[in-house]
């Protein structure tokens, strides 16, 4: 997976590191964003092969940023995966605009898998 880049947000900084040091050890570069409103900006920044969003997140839901992308004829096309604790987590993530959805606390074998599956 070399050379595949990863942005990865969620507003937990312990998330962000164990979904980091997973993805590094598979060979992604990978950059993280706690601020959901930055998204956009950092996906300008860094053109990411995949989104790893959370879906409950203050200032702006992972379901609103997937909108946004979606929306926006430059990026609209970015994979986009949702990691969520949520039961209704998979149909809102869907219903936004997401490629896959993966449930928190998630399998590691099963998230790269799903990563693989959009970026591989």
């Amino acid at each position: 997976m070399k050379n595949k880049t990863i942005l990865v947000c969620d507003d937990e900084e312990g998330i962000l590191d164990v979904v980091e040091m997973m993805l590094d050890a598979e060979g992604f570069t990978v950059y993280t964003e706690l601020e959901s409103a930055h998204v956009l900006s950092r996906i300008r920044e860094h053109a990411p092969d995949l989104l790893i969003v959370d879906l409950w997140m203050p200032v702006m839901s992972g379901d609103e940023v997937i909108r946004k992308i979606r929306g926006d004829k430059e990026v609209r096309s970015l994979p986009i995966m949702v990691m969520s604790a949520s039961r209704d987590g998979e149909g809102i993530a869907f219903e936004a605009g997401a490629d896959r959805f993966i449930s928190k606390p998630f399998d590691i074998g099963a998230f790269v898998s799903k990563v693989e599956e959009l970026i591989g």
